[in-house]
């Protein structure tokens, strides 16, 4: 990947605006996939099963928790509406003010999301405060700002982390990595990503529709099943990560 991009400073306002602006119009064209598509499943599966009170953030419309007993808040009206029209609990709001009491889960999800938000010691400072003693987060992020492209600016991203630095915030408010998996459905080729920015800039209506009815389908039949290492492992090339963090 290149590495002579950085990411530019961004105001909570403009990282709100660019959320917006690709993903309203990306749910607005979209079916939600349910979450026993996804390799995430056997996981979520059985914590699920141990908890009925779970929260996820940001889901769009690719939710890994079970649609019923489980609360949802995302920012996109359409999103929620299409949550809702499928029996799910879903609401309103932000990572930064999560409209819940302390310590009122025992499952919280937050896949793809820290690294959209300016304040990101807020965001996991909520995570924190709505986490029960003993709860499960699970929480994934990009890696490696070396690895940052324009691809990842024009999604709305803020930073990519490295190993030492995620690992530290997550221990500054409370939390332990348990184990972790290499994850995520990004196209490694620089140049299909490229491509892909260039037709949902230029032609966004019929970008939509290849993704949402092409791209992602395959994406989710290729996933491999995760690959479960003890604590954060190796992450020499990892491009993203999934976490799973036990509140101590």
């Amino acid at each position: 990947m290149p590495t002579h991009f950085a990411p530019a400073p961004r105001s909570d306002a403009d990282l709100l605006a660019a959320n917006r602006s690709f993903y309203e119009p990306l749910w607005a064209e979209a079916r939600l996939v349910p979450p026993e598509r996804f390799n995430t499943w056997p996981l979520v599966r059985e914590l699920a099963a141990l908890s009925t009170r779970r929260l996820e953030i940001a889901p769009g419309l690719r939710p890994r928790l079970p649609l019923q007993d489980t609360c949802f808040v995302d920012l996109s009206t359409e999103a929620l509406r299409k949550l809702r029209r499928q029996g799910a609990s879903a609401v309103h709001g932000t990572i930064g003010a999560l409209p819940y009491a302390d310590a009122q889960f025992d499952l919280v999800c937050a896949f793809d999301i820290l690294e959209h938000v300016a304040d990101d010691h807020g965001a996991l400072g909520e995570l924190a405060r709505v986490a029960a003693p003993g709860a499960t987060l699970l929480l994934s992020v990009p890696l490696h700002i070396a690895a940052w492209t324009p691809f990842d600016e024009f999604v709305g991203h803020c930073r990519r982390y490295e190993p030492e630095h995620i690992t530290a915030l997550l221990a500054r408010h409370g939390f332990h990595i348990e184990q972790s998996a290499i994850y995520g459905m990004q196209p490694k080729s620089s140049r299909l990503l490229e491509i892909g920015q260039w037709y949902l800039t230029h032609k966004r209506e019929r970008a939509m529709w290849w993704y949402n009815r092409v791209f992602m389908p395959i994406a989710v039949r290729m996933q491999k099943p995760l690959q479960w290492r003890a604590g954060l492992g190796d992450t020499a090339g990892v491009d993203e990560i999934l976490l799973v963090c036990r509140k101590t």
